[in-house]
C-alpha cells in the first residue's frame, strides 16, 4: 500500500495539476520523448525501488514507535529521514550536475512528501 501511494503522490506532483511543466522543461523533456519511453519499465522499477524503500522505512518505524505509536509519528519519522538522507544526497548530486534550485526543490519536495505518506501508512500498522 504505501509504494503505491507514492505513485498517486507523483501523478499530482509531476503531472498538470501541480508541477509537470515546470519539472519537464527543467530536466529539458519533451512530450515526445516522455510518449516515446518504456513507462512500463519506468514504473515498475519505480514500485520495486520505493516497495524497497517502504521496507527499510518499517524497519526504522518500527523503532521509532518504541517511543509510542501513532500514524502522525511514523509520517514524522519517515519525514525526517528523507531530509536527512534523501535531501542532501539529492543535494549533492544536484550541485555537481549544476541542476537548478527550482528543480531540486521540485523533486525534493515530492520525495518529502512521498516519505511523509508512507511512513503515515506503516505508523498505522503499528
Amino acid at each position: 500500500m504505501a509504494p503505491l501511494a507514492t505513485f498517486v503522490i507523483g501523478f499530482l506532483w509531476y503531472g498538470k495539476p501541480l508541477f509537470g511543466k515546470i519539472w519537464q522543461n527543467l530536466v529539458d523533456l519533451s512530450d515526445d520523448e516522455i510518449q516515446k519511453s518504456n513507462m512500463a519499465l519506468i514504473f515498475g522499477l519505480s514500485y520495486v525501488l520505493y516497495f524497497i524503500v517502504a521496507l527499510f522505512l518499517s524497519i526504522f518505524i518500527e523503532i521509532a514507535m518504541m517511543l509510542g505509536s501513532s500514524a502522525l509519528l511514523g509520517g514524522i519519522f519517515a519525514s525526517l529521514i528523507c531530509i536527512a538522507f534523501v535531501g542532501t544526497t539529492f543535494g549533492i548530486n544536484y550541485l555537481f550536475a549544476r541542476k537548478t534550485l527550482k528543480l531540486y526543490l521540485i523533486d525534493i519536495g515530492y520525495q518529502v512528501v512521498s516519505f511523509f505518506v508512507m511512513g503515515l501508512i506503516i505508523g498505522a500498522w503499528y
